[in-house]
């Protein structure tokens, strides 16, 4: 699916950008635990970019009902799991660091939807 392929391309970018961000933007503005949070959130953004670009790919490949949730659900999972992480870190409002679970849980359900369309198809 070329929207799949897309958004890990925009994704892959924004990550770049949000790390090079707080390594060189946030320095010295925030404390090293919400460093540490931010340098999270770019990780796992990275991690499931690369996830979206696969999911994409075999979406060329096969037509499953499951590999389109998949990156559905690696996409609200950046969204909800980095982008929570990224707004606590520069708030301190723990009402962002509680929705981080939920994008968690949604990483989790597009591997195992991910893993299954593979069984599945291949």
């Amino acid at each position: 699916m070329k929207l799949f392929l897309l958004l890990g391309v925009i994704n892959g970018f924004l990550a770049v950008a949000l790390g090079a961000f707080g390594a060189h933007g946030l320095e010295g503005k925030l404390s090293e635990k919400m460093l540490g949070i931010w340098d999270k959130a770019v990780t796992y953004q990275m991690f499931h970019t690369m996830a979206l670009l696969v999911t994409g790919l075999l979406c060329a490949k096969l037509q499953s009902g499951g590999m389109t949730w998949a990156g559905w659900m690696f996409f609200v999972g950046i969204i909800l799991f980095s982008g929570s992480l990224y707004i606590y870190s520069l708030s301190g409002l723990k009402l962002f660091a509680m929705i981080t679970p939920i994008g968690g849980v949604a990483f989790l359900a597009g591997w195992v939807l991910l893993g299954y369309a593979v069984i599945k198809h291949l």
